[in-house]
């Protein structure tokens, strides 16, 4: 019997087992497979995402400068206006009847009370003439002795009270003379009275758009109450409040991209053109705000606008993924470098900052292969030999709506 058939086997089965033994442990001298970036080079933007809301430059707070009933409300919220039209008038007949009292005490000086004052003076001054042509022919009786003293002293007297009458009657027609102070008064009283007529009708100052409005036809209005709120037309602007932390990379004239959640299709520019001197210490966050121009038909006062404002650019930037940076947040990042198949913890300086990559100005190279944030950190000392799984680096903002990806090749 030929018993070699049946021995093979027996014979393989520890060399198979050797095998399967040693290529376990030439896969632990090789260590673990653990996902991680090669470092590439290209463009990178650095941006600050926000939320905000529009607003307008200024608004006017429309009031009555006096105490009355509105008769009439001609606009509602989102009326566009212009400057001079009517947007509420109040009832005006006692005004009214004031100025016309006015008019017609100006009339009557002109037609009635002057040519009276002309006429008198003109009697006066005749009778001042007469009574001196008397006086006079008494000085010539008495000084021949016809007449006595007291006849002179007589026609002296009615000589004073013709002059004293004469100059009041010149002053009186001076005064209602054109110019002067009779028809100053009246007029200044006319002015005064249609000032307060025209008060009754409340127009708008200058161009823009009617955002609220607390006055109804029937409501009694007084001074200091806003009838109107109007949005006046010219530069808009968006309000953001941004996180403190990104204080050091804004600057005025940053470009910015908007979007409207009304409307997510249609974006528009604007540029930072303020930033708050101080800090909301409640919020932690700095003011800015962005000018739109030209702006959108579509954007209306309040809308929530999201803004992302574009604080640095890199043509040519070395990029590690923000998950494969150890403590990024402190005064000395790392990253676990891979290198000859071993592992090290290699410092590196940071540049610019994006939601996804971040610039590295020193530490690495192009080409330098760094563990991911798959990878067990706090269990991997130095020196530890791990395999790399190439991943794809996150998407990169390149500033021109597109997005940017490197593949990375195991080699």
């Amino acid at each position: 019997m030929n018993l070699k058939p049946l021995l093979r086997p027996r014979v393989m089965l520890p060399g198979l087992f050797g095998l399967l033994v040693l290529l376990v442990l030439w896969m632990q001298l090789r260590g673990p497979m653990l996902p991680g970036y090669r470092i590439e080079s290209g463009p990178l933007v650095q941006n600050v995402v926000a939320t905000g809301r529009v607003i307008a430059t200024s608004r006017a707070q429309v009031g009555s400068e006096i105490t009355g009933t509105v008769r009439e409300r001609r606009v509602k919220e989102g009326d566009a206006v212009q400057p001079g039209d009517v947007l509420v008038t109040l009832r005006s007949e006692d005004l009214l009847a004031r100025a016309r009292e006015a008019e017609a005490a100006l009339r009557q000086l002109e037609s009635a009370s002057r040519p009276q004052l002309l006429a008198a003076l003109r009697q006066a001054e005749a009778q001042l003439a007469q009574a001196t042509r008397e006086r006079e022919r008494r000085v010539q009786l008495f000084e021949r002795q016809l007449v006595a003293r007291e006849a002179l002293e007589q026609a002296e007297e009615a000589e004073t009270v013709a002059r004293a009458a004469a100059e009041r009657a010149r002053l009186a027609a001076e005064a209602a003379a054109p110019g002067r102070t009779e028809e100053r008064q009246l007029r200044e009283r006319l002015a005064a009275a249609q000032a307060q007529l025209e008060k009754t009708v409340i127009r708008a100052a200058a161009a823009g758009t009617v955002l609220t409005r607390n006055v109804e036809p029937g409501d009694l209005v007084q001074p200091g109450r806003v009838l109107l709120e109007i949005a006046r037309s010219g530069d808009t602007e968006i309000e953001v409040p941004i996180d403190e932390k990104n204080l050091a990379t804004l600057a005025l004239g940053q470009r910015a991209r908007c979007l409207a959640d009304a409307f997510p299709n249609q974006p528009f520019d604007a540029v930072v053109n303020y930033i708050a001197p101080s800090i909301d210490a409640g919020r932690g966050t700095v003011l800015v705000r962005l000018k739109v121009d030209p702006v959108p038909t579509f954007l209306r006062q309040d809308m929530t606008v999201t803004v992302t404002v574009e604080t640095g650019r890199r043509q040519d930037a070395r990029v590690v993924p923000n998950d494969a940076l150890l403590g990024a947040g402190t005064s000395q990042p790392l990253v676990l470098v891979v290198r000859n198949g071993r592992v090290a913890r290699q410092p590196v300086t940071l540049g610019l900052k994006g939601m996804a990559l971040s610039e590295v100005t020193a530490g690495l190279e192009v080409g330098d292969w760094v563990l991911g944030a798959a990878a067990d950190h706090q269990n991997l000392a130095d020196g530890t030999r791990v395999r790399v799984s190439a991943e794809t680096l996150p998407a990169a903002d390149t500033g021109n709506g597109t997005r940017r990806e490197t593949p990375v090749n195991f080699d």
